[in-house]
């Protein structure tokens, strides 16, 4: 106490100006309607400026839980688009189901481990069984570009077989004239941003440009874009094409992904098994 003391008698002619200096301030805005004006607006102003910073940084800090809800009404729509879009082609006629009767179910999911550069890549997310997650649903990203296969299933986590993945197999097709092929990855190379399409009839054209989809045969609904042909010159030596295509996917920058339920999925492993092996 005896230090403050003396601290304030050291200092006391400028504590004494501060004071008189906010109480001069203070009678002049209170007395003058000029000053009282220009004293408002430059303290809203700063007010202002003060809180749009603020926002700036509440919505960086929430900018993760933005994510989160915009990619689950990403997947609704995407849900919603198939459905009003995909068109049977026994009828020649638009599909119009309700939400009760969606065939593909677009489940988002956050990837929290990724990896690009091994033979056989997997990929984790933080969606699990308690979400509906289960084995060998098929992945894609927000920008539909195939990702993988539903791999290990824990209650909250679960794996992915990426397509950067030895053991991978897609059904693809050109979209130009459905021609059917095999989608592959690591044949020539281990390179995350290519893969191959094997299999494809030598009657076929195809040129540097084509668009790669899915087939619909197979987990993945059909024409989700896979890539685009880059080299139409790989030998193969028999009846059949390989070619080798630029995946639309950036593996390397993946952070979400939507996991798709088929309705269909159980009826079509049932109707498999029954089918014999000859």
């Amino acid at each position: 106490m005896r230090n403050l003391w003396i601290f304030i008698n050291r200092y006391n002619a400028f504590f004494l100006f501060i004071i008189f200096f906010t109480a001069g301030i203070v009678l002049t805005v209170k007395n003058n309607v000029y000053q009282r004006s220009i004293t408002f607006n430059s303290t809203n102003e700063i007010v202002g400026k003060v809180y749009q910073n603020l926002n700036v940084a509440r919505k960086y800090v929430n900018l993760g839980q933005v994510n989160d809800s915009l990619s689950i009404e990403n997947a609704r729509l995407n849900a919603q688009l198939f459905a009003m879009t995909h068109v049977d082609s026994a009828k020649n006629a638009t599909v119009k189901d309700t939400v009760n009767k969606y065939q593909y179910t677009y489940l988002p999911a956050r990837i929290i481990k990724n990896s690009i550069t091994l033979r056989n890549n997997i990929i984790t997310i933080n969606k699990g069984a308690d979400d509906g997650i289960q084995s060998g649903m098929a992945v894609i990203s927000p920008g539909k570009g195939v990702v993988g296969f539903i791999r290990d299933v824990s209650p909250h986590l679960a794996t992915i077989q990426s397509l950067l993945h030895k053991d991978t197999r897609i059904s693809v097709n050109l979209k130009k004239n459905n021609a059917l092929g095999s989608l592959v990855w690591g044949e020539k190379n281990f390179d995350f941003r290519k893969a191959f399409v094997k299999e494809i009839p030598n009657q076929f054209k195809v040129t540097i440009g084509d668009t790669v989809v899915t087939s619909g045969y197979g987990a993945f609904p059909p024409g989700i874009p896979i890539g685009k042909v880059s080299n139409t010159a790989i030998a193969t030596g028999d009846n059949f094409m390989t070619i080798e295509i630029v995946l639309l996917n950036d593996f390397s920058t993946l952070q979400y992904v939507y996991v798709i339920k088929d309705k269909f999925a159980e009826e079509v492993k049932t109707l498999d098994a029954k089918i014999p092996n000859e």
